[in-house]
């Protein structure tokens, strides 16, 4: 599998390479977004790797561009472990984000996740493709990857928005463990990944309710996870 490293920093792009082709991929080197956009057009990789402080067009930036193109995972990379990078980085459509420093075991276990991340995990993982998928108030497009809300206009989802909200629809009415969804939207485990669940179900509920301080819809259920209610209730612990 072809793996795109876009890192202006030599020495950082060529450890991140060794280590992907040590484990049998095959890396693609670019120093900024010109050099990436033209090898990503010209070899179609798999998977992108992306720094976030890129010279001239920032990582995100390349970021909003490239998920125009394709929906092949992207993982941004950035020395800056803040909230506000990380809402904005799933905003834009990046599939996980990754804060340096970073061991290359830690990196290449997130490839293998990112690239299993479109397979089923059994007869419960995702709807069917095909029209659109109803439950209570709400219908899911999985053709055009949108949402709508008592029969109301269309919302477009990012990946990452997708992939959380059908696993949520198919197990609408039952409470999931933040651990399994994690497991299903990342395709892998960690502490620290609760914290970007948690984003991410805040820009679910940005695009589904009326008020998100206050949802009816994707609900928090304290010390477990969170459960889908496709008729709407008011939530106790938001």
């Amino acid at each position: 599998m072809k793996i795109l490293v876009v890192d202006d920093d030599l020495a950082l792009r060529g450890l991140v390479s060794f280590a992907l082709r040590q484990a049998g991929y095959l890396p693609l080197e670019a120093g900024d977004g010109p050099q990436a956009l033209a090898l990503f057009a010209r070899e179609q990789p798999d998977l992108v790797i992306l720094d976030v402080n890129l010279p001239g067009q920032s990582g995100f930036e390349l970021c909003r561009e490239l998920r125009k193109q394709t929906s092949v995972p992207i993982m941004l990379l950035t020395v800056r472990n803040t909230e506000e990078d990380e809402v904005l980085g799933l905003d834009l459509g990046a599939d996980d984000y990754l804060t340096k420093p970073f061991s290359p075991r830690g990196l290449l276990a997130r490839v293998r996740a990112l690239l299993r991340r479109g397979e089923t995990s059994g007869p419960e993982a995702t709807p069917r493709p095909g029209g659109p998928h109803l439950a209570g108030a709400l219908s899911l497009d999985p053709e055009n990857q949108a949402v709508s809300v008592l029969g109301g206009p269309a919302t477009r989802l990012t990946n990452l928005e997708f992939r959380l909200f059908q696993y949520l629809m198919v197990n609408a009415g039952h409470t999931l463990p933040a651990e399994r969804l994690m497991q299903h939207v990342w395709g892998y485990r960690g502490p620290g990944d609760r914290q970007m669940l948690k984003q991410l179900v805040h820009r679910l509920r940005q695009k589904l309710e009326a008020d998100p301080a206050a949802p009816r819809y994707v609900l928090t259920v304290a010390g477990i996870g969170y459960q889908l209610e496709p008729d709407g209730e008011v939530a106790a612990d938001s």
